[in-house]
């Protein structure tokens, strides 16, 4: 539709739908060794920020939940019922949608590659014996949602998920 602006809403959902999309595959490859599912919290950690733009997103289809709603309590994600589940899964900000797969990202001072995952999916072969393309490869995805931010968001301002409870 010419002329019509894309809402902020949907290019951040539209952002979540290229992550869900490119994750899927890995997801699939390591799916032996992933051991993450509902209830499982390894990753669900208090006091992750997200940028402006994914606060809204939250703040917009979540807002029964913000405003009566109780955060879990501190020591975990805001957003984790008392079973361990997330409160806003189909919404959830783009750090917890790639948790717990291999990550590798580029150390410029270093000038090296850097390889990571959760030690609860350690099991299986080596992760620095993992082709790049079995990979989550940091930096495209972030570069991308930063861009968002800086289109419709106050500078590279983050906001804690728990301080969405107390607006």
């Amino acid at each position: 539709m010419r002329g019509v602006p894309v809402t902020l809403e949907a290019q951040v959902s539209a952002f979540h739908d290229r992550i869900d999309a490119a994750v899927a595959p890995l997801e699939r490859e390591h799916r032996a060794r992933l051991q993450c599912a509902r209830g499982c919290t390894g990753c669900c950690v208090d006091d992750i920020t997200v940028f402006e733009v994914e606060a809204e997103l939250i703040r917009l289809r979540h807002a029964p939940l913000l405003a009566e709603g109780e955060p879990h309590p501190e020591g975990a994600c805001a957003f984790l019922d008392a079973e361990g589940a997330c409160r806003i899964y189909a919404d959830r900000p783009y750090v917890c949608r790639t948790q717990g797969l291999p990550l590798r990202w580029i150390d410029d001072e270093l000038q090296a590659e850097l390889r990571d995952i959760c030690e609860l999916n350690e099991e299986g072969a080596l992760i620095t014996d993992l082709s790049p393309g079995d990979c989550w490869t940091l930096g495209p995805a972030e570069t991308e949602l930063q861009q968002l931010q800086l289109e419709h968001g106050e500078g590279m301002t983050r906001v804690r998920l728990r301080d969405l409870f107390d607006e």
